[in-house]
C-alpha cells in the first residue's frame, strides 16, 4: 500500500496525543479476539491485496488488486453479489516498493462505462542510505506506467461475459507512449485502455543529512467531477486536478506536515513531523472530502478528513481525532462515513472501523469494528449494503 514509510525528518516540538477511549469501549472481545457484528458478511477472499472498489451500473463490484510479490500481478476483478470473481484485466504493473510491499493498482472510480485507475509508485524508488530517505531505483522502474492514471472503457457485455484480458509489457509501453490499447473477445465484447495522466515519478527533496533524497509520486484515490479528475497523491501529500479533455494536470492543494506526538518515544520509529498522506477522496456538494492517513508511527488522533473547495483551492479541516482514516463519503441523508484502517495505538495492530458521523463535530456511531486493515468502501444505494475491501485479500459487506 506504500503507506508505511510516510514520515518527514524535520524538527518539531512534542504535542499531546488524542485517545479514542470512547470508541474503543464499543469493541467486544472473546478470549482477546474481536467479535464482529452479525451485520458483517464475507463476500469473497483470496484477492491480491484489494485496495479500490467501485459499483458498476450492472450491479457488480469492480475491485482493484495492487498485486503480490510476483511482478505485473496487478489486476482488476469483477465480483458479483454471490461473491464469484472474474478477471477483467490482469498483468497490470505491480512491483515491490521502497518499503517492501507490493505496489500497483490503487484506488478506482467508475463513471458510466469508464473505470479510472490510479497506478501506484511500484518500484520507482529504493531505500536511501539513512532512515526516512529514498533514492531512485538504480535499475530503473520495471514499468513505464507507474505513478499514473489509466482509463479503461468496457461494455456491459464485456463486464458480464469476459473471461479476462492480460496486459503485456509491450502494451504497457504503448500506453506510456500515448497509444490506446484495445482488446476484443469471442463474444464481441471490447475493451479500450489509455493513459489519462502520467505524473512525475519523483521530485528532488534534499535533506540536510542527504542531498540526494527524493519524494515519490504515489496516486491513491480519485474521483471525477464533470471534465476534471481529482487524484490524491500519498507520496507528494497533495491533490492533483487532471483535465480529462487534454490530460494536463496541476496541483490543487497540498497538505503540510504536523508535529509527531510520539517523537522520541523509545522503540518507535518516525521523525519529528508526520506527513499528511492523503488517501480517500469523494465529492460533497461542490466540495471534495479527503482523508489524511498520516505517517509513521501513525499516532492515534492525528488523522483527519479535510474539506477542499476546488473553486478556491482552499482546505478546511472537517473531521478530527481519527486514526488512519483511509476512505470517506457523504450519504444521501447527509451523514458522513469514514473508514479507519486501524483503531488504536501506533501502526496497524488494532481492528479497522466503519464510522458514521451525523455531525462532523460529534461522536461517531461505530457500524463495524473488527475489520482487518480495510482499504476502501463502496455503498450500494439500492441494497443498503456497504462493501469494504481489506488489504489481506477479503471483501465484506456491512448491512446498514
Amino acid at each position: 500500500m506504500n503507506i508505511s514509510k510516510c514520515q518527514s525528518p524535520m524538527k518539531i516540538t512534542f504535542a499531546a496525543c488524542f485517545v479514542l477511549s470512547a470508541m474503543l469501549a464499543t469493541f467486544s472481545t472473546v478470549n482477546g479476539q474481536c467479535v464482529e457484528s452479525p451485520s458483517v458478511h464475507d463476500i469473497t477472499t483470496g484477492l491480491r491485496e484489494p485496495l479500490g472498489t467501485a459499483l458498476s451500473n450492472q450491479g457488480n463490484l469492480i475491485v482493484s488488486e495492487t498485486g503480490t510479490s510476483v511482478p505485473n500481478s496487478g489486476r482488476i476483478s469483477i465480483v458479483n453479489a454471490d461473491g464469484d470473481r472474474r478477471t477483467l484485466l490482469d498483468g497490470l504493473p505491480s512491483a515491490i516498493n521502497d518499503v517492501f510491499d507490493p505496489s500497483g493498482p490503487d484506488g478506482i472510480f467508475m463513471r458510466g462505462r469508464t473505470l479510472y485507475v490510479a497506478m501506484g509508485v511500484g518500484d520507482v524508488g529504493r531505500p536511501g542510505p539513512g532512515p526516512g530517505t529514498t533514492i531512485p531505483n538504480p535499475a530503473g522502474p520495471s514499468s513505464p506506467i507507474f505513478s499514473s492514471v489509466l482509463a479503461i472503457q468496457f461494455s456491459a457485455n464485456a463486464e458480464n461475459t469476459t473471461s479476462g484480458y492480460t496486459l503485456t509489457a509491450e502494451q504497457q509501453q504503448a500506453l506510456a507512449d500515448g497509444e490506446t490499447v484495445s482488446f476484443a473477445g469471442h463474444r464481441g465484447d471490447k475493451m479500450f485502455v489509455r493513459m489519462i495522466a502520467n505524473f512525475p515519478n519523483y521530485i528532488s527533496a534534499p535533506l540536510p543529512t542527504f542531498a540526494g533524497n527524493i519524494r515519490l509520486s504515489n496516486p491513491f484515490g480519485l474521483v471525477a467531477v464533470d471534465d476534471t479528475l481529482y487524484v490524491t497523491d500519498g507520496g507528494r501529500n497533495l491533490v492533483w486536478q487532471v483535465d480529462l479533455l487534454t490530460g494536463s494536470f496541476s496541483q490543487l492543494v497540498s497538505f503540510p506536515a504536523i508535529p509527531n506526538p510520539l517523537f522520541g518515544v523509545p522503540g518507535l520509529p518516525g521523525g519529528p513531523f508526520l506527513d499528511a498522506v492523503p488517501t480517500g477522496i469523494a465529492t460533497s456538494g461542490d466540495d471534495l472530502l479527503v482523508t489524511l492517513f498520516r505517517g509513521v508511527p501513525f499516532p492515534q488522533g492525528t488523522s483527519t478528513v479535510e474539506r477542499i473547495s476546488p473553486a478556491t483551492a482552499t482546505d478546511t479541516t472537517f473531521i478530527t481525532g481519527r486514526k488512519n482514516a483511509i476512505d470517506v463519503f457523504q450519504a444521501e441523508d447527509g451523514s458522513y462515513y469514514v473508514l479507519q484502517h486501524a483503531s488504536a495505538g501506533p501502526f496497524f495492530g488494532s481492528p479497522g472501523l466503519v464510522l458514521r458521523f451525523d455531525d462532523p463535530a460529534g461522536a461517531p456511531a461505530v457500524l463495524a469494528h473488527c475489520l482487518s486493515r480495510p482499504a476502501s468502501m463502496t455503498l450500494d444505494h439500492k441494497t443498503g449494503k456497504l462493501y469494504v475491501s481489506e488489504y489481506g485479500g477479503r471483501l465484506v459487506s456491512v448491512t446498514l
